[in-house]
C-alpha cells in the first residue's frame, strides 16, 4: 500500500528526483523522461474516459491506466535494484499478450482500411490518436534512455517494457477506430497530387 502523507517535499528543488531504489538522478534524465511520457499517455486516457464509449471500452481503459502506472513503476526501478524494491511491479510477457488479444478483438470488428487515416472523427477517437502519438514518443524516449544507460555499461531496463509500449500504440489506434463507429467515421488521408489537388 502506497501512503502519501506529503505532496510537497522540496526534495526536487535542485532539479533532481529519486528513482524507486532511492538513487538520485536529474529530472531531465532519459529514464525520467521515459516514465514521465508514460504518465502523459495515462492522463490522456483519463480524458478519453470522460466520453461516451463503446462497451466495454471504459472498463478496459481503466485497467490499462492501472497497467501504465505499473509500467511507470517498472521504468523507475532499475533492474539492478535491491531486495527492498523486489515487490514493485514489472511488465511481463503476459501483459504484452493481453494487449495483443485486445488488439485482435478490436480489429476484428473494424471495417477494412483503404488509406491512412487522419486523427479525428469523434472526440474520443481524436484523444485516443493523441494518446497513440504520445505512446510512440514514450517508446522512442525509452530507446534513448536504454542507449544512454548502456553507454555507461548498465543495461538496466526490463526488455518487456519496450515491447509493451509498441503494442500499446497499436491498441490505441484500433480503439480510436472503434470510437469512430468501427472505422466507418474515420477521416481518410487523400494524398496531394500537385496542381491536380487531392484525389
Amino acid at each position: 500500500m502506497v501512503r502519501l502523507d506529503r505532496i510537497t517535499t522540496g526534495g526536487g528543488d535542485q532539479g533532481e528526483t529519486s528513482l524507486a531504489d532511492g538513487s538520485r538522478v536529474p529530472k531531465n534524465a532519459p529514464r525520467v523522461a521515459a516514465y514521465g511520457t508514460v504518465d502523459e499517455v495515462n492522463c490522456l486516457l483519463g480524458m478519453v474516459r470522460l466520453e461516451v464509449l463503446p462497451e466495454p471500452l471504459d472498463e478496459e481503459i481503466l485497467r490499462l491506466q492501472q497497467e501504465l502506472f505499473d509500467l511507470g513503476a517498472d521504468l523507475a526501478t532499475p533492474l539492478t535494484a535491491g531486495q527492498q524494491e523486489a515487490h514493485l511491479p514489472r511488465i511481463g510477457a503476459d501483459h504484452v499478450q493481453r494487449l495483443e488479444g485486445l488488439i485482435a478483438a478490436a480489429a476484428a470488428k473494424l471495417v477494412p482500411l483503404t488509406s491512412f487515416i487522419l486523427p479525428g472523427g469523434s472526440r474520443a477517437a481524436a484523444t485516443l490518436h493523441l494518446a497513440r502519438a504520445v505512446s510512440r514518443r514514450a517508446e522512442r524516449t525509452l530507446l534513448d534512455a536504454r542507449a544512454a544507460e548502456q553507454s555507461r555499461g548498465a543495461a538496466a531496463f526490463n526488455p518487456q517494457a519496450l515491447t509493451y509500449l509498441n503494442r500499446l500504440s497499436d491498441l490505441l489506434f484500433v480503439w480510436a477506430r472503434q470510437c469512430n463507429a468501427g472505422g466507418r467515421d474515420d477521416i481518410l488521408w487523400t494524398p496531394y497530387r500537385g496542381a491536380g489537388g487531392r484525389e
